[in-house]
């Protein structure tokens, strides 16, 4: 039996659910890209938000590309549980934050009546990465979102054109993705594509829209079919959509809103003045741990995060990269406490619960590892330190996408090989990280640099 809104009652009492109602609740929030993350996430935020009496802040979420997300949420009515997994009992939440599931490339019209109604104030975004079609250089790729159609930017466009014509006002913008300074990155991206097809509008987004950057963190597997499997006998119903996760969760967003916004913050959010030091923290130590684990442990044969910080080598080399070398290159925020960070950072690896694959981190490296490790090399170039563990990082992932683990997930994939096949292990890393190289920006290698890398390579290399 499915879980949906016909089956709530089924559900046993221990677990915690929402008071409100739900088709009471207007549509206030338009969600891009909704995914495990999304729904373990900002999802849960806006649910207890409602929960505690701040209403009107129902979702509609929108995939982007595949139907996956409609086809296990809209079912269930857009229900789904949230189970919070550690080494004592777990807790699942019944969440009922999430109304409807469009799928963009073949509903257009029913996603963009939700952008322009004057419900809706709020667009938040998980479309990872790539989803922004960035070059290297930060700058947006305008080819590419025009053959790519389809992308945030001609929905969000079209959005604006009629919320102008309709003067219904503008939207905040809060991308949610692990891209640095994202407010800004998306405010700049955005404004580049519609001053390219409109300049009109992209005057009317600059002066009735805000885009705040916002810090997330939470770790939610991959979700497996015993996963599934384990939820339904413990809920007594089949819960498709349903995700596992951790205890902890962060979400920090700049206070610039264009206009009302849900009470977030009375629900654990933090809105701030300057989200910087805490986005640079989380990129660095903890996404930059995590790419780390993932290589390092997939090069000596490992599968998953806890398996990976257990593991009596890469373990205490990724805390002296979290602690001696990320940490270092930070200037925290009064009050950061960034070693009892470092401290939550272990723990939370260490949690045998989650099953979090080596290899979904690894995907997408090089669009992930200029923010997390070369923006730390630099910061520690500018103090005159050394990173060596951040290199043996750099080393395996260099490594890793030329292919000896196998098929190489990332949208660079080509380029890489291509690198790899001209260069040669000898001249791989200024390939990659030289003046000239395809990672050239981030990080200005000093020669003893690059041969602490080369010399890495050369112990890590089986070939």
């Amino acid at each position: 039996m499915r879980l949906s809104a016909a089956t709530i009652d089924r559900l046993p009492a221990s677990v915690a659910r929402f008071d409100y109602d739900r088709m009471a609740q207007r549509i206030g929030i338009v969600h891009l890209g909704i995914g495990a993350f999304t729904r373990a996430h900002q999802a849960v935020f806006t649910d207890l938000a409602m929960a505690a009496g701040d209403r009107d802040w129902g979702i509609v979420g929108a995939s982007l590309r595949s139907p996956a997300a409609r086809d296990m949420l809209n079912p269930q009515d857009g229900l789904f549980t949230v189970t919070e997994t550690a080494t004592d009992a777990p807790q699942t939440r019944l969440i009922g934050s999430v109304r409807d599931v469009i799928v963009a490339s073949t509903t257009n019209d029913d996603l963009h009546r939700t952008l322009v109604s004057p419900a809706t104030a709020i667009v938040t975004m998980t479309v990872t990465e790539k989803g922004y079609h960035r070059r290297p250089d930060g700058s947006l790729d305008l080819a590419a979102v025009g053959q790519a159609g389809g992308t945030l930017y001609h929905h969000l466009a079209r959005a604006f054109a009629g919320r102008r014509d309709a003067g219904t006002g503008g939207l905040t913008l809060l991308s949610c993705d692990n891209v640095a300074d994202n407010g800004r990155a998306l405010a700049a991206s955005l404004g580049a594509w519609l001053d390219h097809i409109d300049p009109t509008l992209g005057s009317w987004f600059a002066s009735e829209c805000t885009c705040p950057s916002t810090m997330v963190d939470r770790i939610v597997p991959a979700v497996t079919p015993t996963d599934l499997d384990t939820v339904e006998a413990r809920l007594g119903v089949r819960d498709e959509a349903a995700v596992l996760t951790e205890p902890f969760a962060q979400w920090v967003i700049e206070d610039d809103f264009a206009g009302r916004r849900p009470s977030w913050d009375a629900v654990g959010a933090q809105i701030v003045a300057n989200v910087a030091p805490y986005e640079t923290a989380k990129l660095r130590m903890l996404n930059g741990a995590h790419s780390a684990l993932a290589y390092l442990g997939l090069h000596r044969g490992l599968a998953s995060v806890h398996e990976a910080i257990s593991d009596p080598v890469i373990g205490p080399t990724v805390e002296r990269l979290m602690r001696d070398e990320a940490a270092a290159g930070l200037d925290p925020a009064p009050g950061q406490d960034l070693t009892a960070y470092a401290d939550a950072l272990l723990a939370r690896f260490a949690n045998p619960t989650l099953r979090h694959a080596l290899r979904q981190i690894g995907s997408d490296g090089s669009q992930k590892i200029p923010q997390r490790w070369l923006a730390s090399l630099e910061a520690n170039r500018l103090r005159g330190r050394t990173c060596p563990e951040t290199l043996s990082a750099l080393a395996a992932w260099m490594l890793h996408v030329r292919g000896d683990g196998g098929p190489v997930d990332d949208p660079r994939a080509a380029e890489l090989a291509a690198a790899w096949d001209s260069a040669g292990r000898d001249g791989i890393v200024d390939a990659i990280v030289g003046e000239r190289g395809l990672l050239a920006g981030a990080w200005r290698p000093r020669v003893q640099d690059k041969v602490i890398l080369a010399e890495k390579l050369a112990t890590f290399d089986r070939r």
